[in-house]
């Protein structure tokens, strides 16, 4: 007696269909699972045994062969156990007149015959589709998140019971209506540039970073709202559209991170504690490749804090993925990609006491200590960072102040407005989304200089000592500079303010 029950693996943010091949036959009672499983699909089987028997069915008491294929997949997680009961229940046909072809089954099962969520579901049902399966089992904690996908019919179930009555005919489950994407609601938050008092150059400096998606620094003193200013961020970041939100939920469901709404609606913001390892940064793992911070922050802001304070290693490794925007992350098992195309914010002081550079505070540390403290960043991950922008002390008299800071919805509206021509500029562009992802080609095409431009970019370019990538960069800055001021060409005062903000060896 042979039955064949459908369900999926995942392999990074792809899905990978399983066929699960059961054989039952005469011969002394055993259970044999093979196909490269690993521990938690093998200790499924003691899970579908005592499921199926508090779910008033019979495990058969003869010899039982349960094949993974393809068997040179690792198959990992506990996505296999709703499948494995399935096949057990349809090869012996106690699932009479049960048609189970082309219905992927996904869940994992508890003793009770009850059927709880899994990571990833999202991901697993998008790829299933796309490989041509319209018809889906899941357990109930994964109907919101599966509820998202259109074109497909997908049964949630509570438990191993109602799977059996839904198969038989008995009691057929309802399908999961189809939920429409609905933005983040505009409800106030904790924090709003309406609530930073002065600082209007890194104001300035925030609303060209996010209307371009270029990378930003923050030096300043203690206590200059360097990190209020980045809190204030995704206040002022253009609403995610529903392909943006399909993908960042992607991550998160992977990571097992996802909340109960089903969908990521707001941006991601993660601020990582400075001990954060390189592989919590990354990503990894000793059983299962997880995607790091870099990867959550996809689609949104990566924050660190302090930024000298990281460990060394932690910080190069952002190097390459602020380059290309995606992570492969490779072990023995293999290699596993994720996207990790964020925005980059970090703060630091410009000396150990924080005072260097203070117009009413003295600095106490020396020569050497302020160089080995802004060493522990390098150059070649400063090079990366588009703009780099000073936060001055704040007089009492402007934080006292009661006159009217403008709101980051007031904000928002310019960016969005800004994000809006990049759209219409890079349509036919592939992975080109805003200023900041143009490679050479679309610099020569949407970035011509003038002779006077020129000029003032190779003065620059001498006298700073830039290197080839901050030229580049530099340009791509002016270029949302003459975005923000509604220009289709580049002027001298947009590439004068974007070299301003390359500045960071000149503090204090």
């Amino acid at each position: 007696m042979l039955s064949k029950v459908c369900s999926f693996a995942l392999s990074g943010l792809e899905g990978v269909p399983v066929e699960v091949e059961t054989d039952i036959n005469n011969g002394l009672p055993s259970y044999e699972l093979v196909g490269l499983p690993d521990a938690a699909v093998k200790e499924s089987r003691e899970r579908v045994r005592s499921a199926l028997k508090n779910s008033g069915k019979k495990f058969p008491s003869q010899k039982i062969t349960v094949n993974l294929a393809p068997a040179d997949l690792k198959k990992e997680g506990s996505y296999f156990g709703l499948a494995l009961a399935v096949g057990i229940l349809k090869a012996p046909e106690q699932l009479h007149g049960a048609d189970i072809s082309g219905t992927v089954f996904l869940g994992e099962l508890a003793l009770g015959g009850d059927l709880r969520p899994v990571a990833g579901i999202l991901p697993l049902l998008i790829s299933a589709k796309a490989k041509g399966y319209k018809t889906f089992v899941v357990p109930a904690g994964n109907a919101k998140e599966a509820s998202y996908i259109a074109g497909v019919t997908t049964y949630a179930a509570e438990h191993l019971e109602q799977v059996v009555a839904h198969l038989t005919g008995e009691e057929r489950l309802p399908p999961l209506p189809v939920l429409a994407y609905e933005g983040a609601p505009a409800e106030p938050g904790r924090f709003d540039m309406a609530f930073v008092k002065g600082q209007p150059a890194a104001k300035r400096a925030l609303e060209v970073a996010v209307g371009g998606g270029h990378n930003l620094l923050l030096v300043g003193p203690p206590g200059t709202g360097k990190t209020m200013l980045a809190r204030c961020i995704p206040t002022i970041m253009p609403d995610m559209t529903f392909d943006e939100a399909l993908e960042v939920t992607k991550i998160h469901s992977v990571a097992g991170v996802l909340g109960g709404e089903g969908i990521v609606r707001t941006r991601p913001f993660r601020s990582p504690h400075h001990t954060a390892t390189t592989v919590s940064m990354c990503g990894g793992g000793t059983r299962t490749v997880k995607p790091g911070e870099i990867s959550l922050a996809h689609g949104g802001v990566l924050f660190l804090d302090e930024m000298p304070e990281y460990h060394r290693s932690t910080l190069e490794a952002l190097r390459q993925p602020l380059e290309d925007g995606v992570i492969t992350i490779t072990r023995s098992g293999g290699a596993v990609t994720y996207p990790a195309n964020f925005m980059l914010c970090a703060s630091m002081n410009p000396c150990p006491c924080g005072n260097y550079g203070s117009a009413d505070k003295v600095c106490t540390c020396t020569p050497a200590a302020i160089h080995k403290y802004r060493s522990r960043v390098s150059g070649p991950l400063l090079d990366r960072i588009d703009i780099q922008v000073e936060v001055d002390s704040v007089k009492y008299e402007d934080l006292a102040s009661e006159s009217a800071e403008e709101s980051s919805a007031e904000v928002k509206k310019r960016v969005e407005r800004v994000r809006e021509v990049q759209r219409a500029r890079f349509e036919g562009h592939p992975g080109v989304h805003t200023n900041a992802d143009m490679g050479e080609r679309e610099m020569k095409e949407f970035c011509a200089l003038s002779a006077r431009c020129e000029k003032i970019l190779r003065t620059a370019f001498e006298r700073l000592k830039l290197s080839a990538r901050a030229r580049s960069r530099i340009v791509k800055v002016a270029r949302t500079v003459a975005d923000l001021a509604g220009e289709e060409d580049i002027r001298p005062e947009h590439l004068l303010e974007a070299v301003s903000y390359r500045s960071y060896d000149n503090f204090g």
